[in-house]
């Protein structure tokens, strides 16, 4: 048999932890978190990491691996990625990455452009203009820089405009220069498998995550990074919101409704992002066989 990844994806709430923790048991294999905040050692109750029981029935990777204070990206994960998944195949010719990080996952199944690191004082320099002149102050210097990529990029996001500046800046070339998306042909199968749920499913269960959250302890959590809270990896769901309570500029209720807020518009963003993927079988997670039995399809029909 071919060896094969199994990506199981889906919005935040929807329930990828329980049904890729069900998969991993019925198909004794492994499990790669695609997940971009679980990858953080300080960030768990905010990041909802499985729990102590879920990590002990089944081996995962990626989960806490990594500091708030280190720099991670999505071509660094494609790269450790593909480094692992030779040893995880002598164990087993089925491997089970799971997560909502719709870049990492893309990396891993497509490849990403040859984007060179950025130096930390480059990094800290576009955080600060950022902290400065807002959001709009990104996006002039990024017109100035690289006209082309302006016109394309999300000027919403400025986690993607401060991306295209440091490059910009630190290789003397157009971020859109290194563009090139060219896939890239792996040597193990894909079985995409996403998960789904009404609207109002997946917002009452984003709701009520976040009032879980908040009694196991967020708060506090996020009290503990504040000082740290000009790091990328804290400009999340859940904590940034907590950092406006301490500054003084908004209330506790006002915390909690921003949460839930921003976490339904993150779980929006990823259904766009995912449904322009063909090859992705969408399924409910309560049909947990149905699932089994499309994996089971499809490895015969590889055979």
């Amino acid at each position: 048999m071919k060896n094969i990844l199994i990506v199981l994806l889906g919005p935040t709430g929807v329930g990828k932890t329980d049904v890729a923790v069900g998969l991993a048991t019925s198909l004794n294999c492994e499990i790669i978190s695609a997940d971009s905040r679980q990858f953080f050692h300080e960030m768990k109750i905010g990041t909802a990491v499985p729990d102590d029981d879920q990590l002990k029935a089944i081996t995962h990777h990626f989960i806490r691996s990594k500091s708030i204070k280190d720099y991670y990206s999505a071509s660094l994960f494609e790269r450790d990625v593909l480094n692992l998944m030779p040893i995880l195949f002598t164990k087993n010719k089925i491997v089970l990455m799971t997560g909502g990080s719709g870049m990492y996952i893309d990396a891993v199944c497509n490849g990403i452009d040859d984007i060179p690191d950025v130096d930390t004082l480059t990094r800290e320099k576009y955080i600060t203009k950022y902290n400065d002149e807002g959001i709009e102050g990104l996006r002039v210097a990024l017109k100035l820089l690289d006209p082309e990529h302006y016109a394309r990029v999300d000027l919403k996001n400025h986690k993607r405009i401060m991306r295209a500046l440091e490059i910009c800046e630190s290789t003397g070339r157009p971020y859109s220069s290194f563009l090139k998306n060219k896939k890239r042909e792996r040597d193990f199968k894909i079985i995409k498998i996403g998960l789904e749920r009404t609207r109002d499913d997946l917002y009452g269960r984003i709701n009520t995550r976040v009032d879980n959250m908040l009694k196991m302890g967020l708060e506090e959590e996020a009290r503990t990074l504040y000082k740290y809270k000009n790091l990328n990896a804290l400009n999340s769901v859940g904590y940034k919101e907590f950092f406006e309570f301490f500054d003084g500029t908004i209330s506790r209720d006002k915390v909690i409704e921003l949460i839930k807020r921003n976490s339904r518009r993150y779980a929006k963003r990823q259904i766009t992002w995912w449904g322009k993927d063909k090859y992705i079988k969408w399924f409910k997670p309560e049909h947990f066989q149905d699932i089994i039995k499309f994996i089971e399809e499809s490895i015969k029909g590889d055979n």
